[in-house]
């Protein structure tokens, strides 16, 4: 009796594509969940209704993850928008800016690297002068006149994402940023934790000179969640592919408990939920809960975890072979420009949540009677 697909491999060869190497041999345990995530990329979330957000934690942009598969990504309009770690967006203009990073060793010495003024992340080194120069250039932008006033974290990306790309076309490198990538396409990028990075440090000095740039992290909440409730009306979807976890993760999820919950509208859940990391659920953290956990919470539709996905190891193994895979098989889609239609997107959520709020007020007070 079969309760499966047999497993029956062949010999690999040497010309063995990333599509073979996914679809024919990874087999089983986590190399099965990687192969569905991709499969279920590729044939169910790249349609055109669905819209797709993708977060980003740990430092993969050092690695040089972020031009290498997020940039493409972006480009073949199959990421719509983004949650990211401050970090990750720093840390990617290094090289736009024209400086190195080096892959070594996690075994040096610690002690030497501090004397020699080398910064370590992991096995990933470059000179702290990379830092220094960094934070000049994002004060020096952030200083000019169209940065002073608050705004939220896409606004702000999206102005610093006009320097990156002037930056890097002036260096000729080559080089792209994930910045410059998403102020081309109209990707909006946030950051769930806007102080919680060199980027935000920055701003902080910036508002000891003086300078008027505020970070509005309930516009943040109410964007993102005007994302998805526009994203899943008139027969729209919602996707969310998830590398690691942390805020980034939260935040993301979060829309939808925001839509249901607090605002008394109408919602499901994401309809498809991939994600990659090394937190064990068994700790209770969010990094490590699960799909079928995440219902509880309205986060996901229970109608569809069948196409929620949770591969159990390091983003960094899995982004190149996820990009490599789903662009083999997919035909670009158009962009959808979601930066553009922000104030459209929340203007709806806004408009359908006055109409029910003064249901929603009056269940508070029967709540609290």
């Amino acid at each position: 009796m079969a309760y499966g697909t047999k497993l029956d491999p062949r010999p690999i060869s040497g010309s063995l594509s990333v599509q073979d190497l996914v679809d024919h041999y990874f087999l089983a345990y986590n190399a099965a969940r990687l192969r569905e995530a991709c499969q279920i990329f590729a044939r169910k979330i790249a349609q055109p209704e669905v819209t797709i957000g993708v977060t980003l934690s740990g430092a993969l942009t050092p690695t040089g993850l972020g031009t290498a598969a997020i940039v493409p990504l972006i480009r073949a309009g199959l990421i719509d928008w983004i949650v990211s770690t401050g970090a990750n967006l720093y840390h990617d203009v290094h090289r736009s800016l024209g400086f190195d990073l080096f892959g070594s060793s996690p075994f040096v010495d610690d002690v030497q690297l501090q004397k020699e003024k080398v910064i370590r992340i992991y096995d990933i080194l470059f000179d702290q002068d990379v830092l220094f120069k960094s934070d000049a250039f994002f004060r020096e932008c952030m200083r000019e006149p169209e940065f002073q006033h608050t705004m939220g974290t896409a606004e702000l990306h999206y102005r610093m994402g006009r320097y990156t790309q002037a930056r890097e076309q002036a260096l000729g490198s080559g080089y792209v940023s994930v910045l410059t990538a998403a102020y081309e396409a109209g990707v909006p990028v946030y950051t769930s934790s806007p102080g919680d990075s060199t980027i935000g440090l920055n701003i902080a000095q910036l508002a000891l000179e003086g300078y008027d740039l505020r970070c509005d992290v309930e516009l943040d909440v109410n964007e993102t969640s005007a994302i998805v409730y526009n994203a899943t009306q008139d027969n729209g979807k919602s996707a969310v592919v998830i590398f690691g976890g942390g805020s980034p993760k939260n935040f993301i999820l979060q829309t939808e408990p925001q839509i249901q919950e607090i605002l008394g509208l109408p919602g499901r859940g994401h309809d498809y939920y991939l994600q990659f990391t090394d937190a064990r659920p068994d700790t209770g953290g969010l990094s490590g809960a699960t799909p079928a956990e995440a219902v509880t919470w309205g986060k996901v539709d229970p109608h569809q975890l069948p196409d929620t996905i949770v591969c159990y190891c390091d983003s960094t193994l899995a982004m190149p072979i996820v990009a490599a895979y789903v662009l083999a098989n997919v035909e670009p889609r158009p962009l959808k420009r979601l930066y553009d239609q922000r104030d459209a997107m929340l203007k709806r959520l806004a408009d359908d949540y006055r109409a029910k709020a003064p249901d929603v007020q009056q269940s508070d007070k029967e709540i609290l009677e």
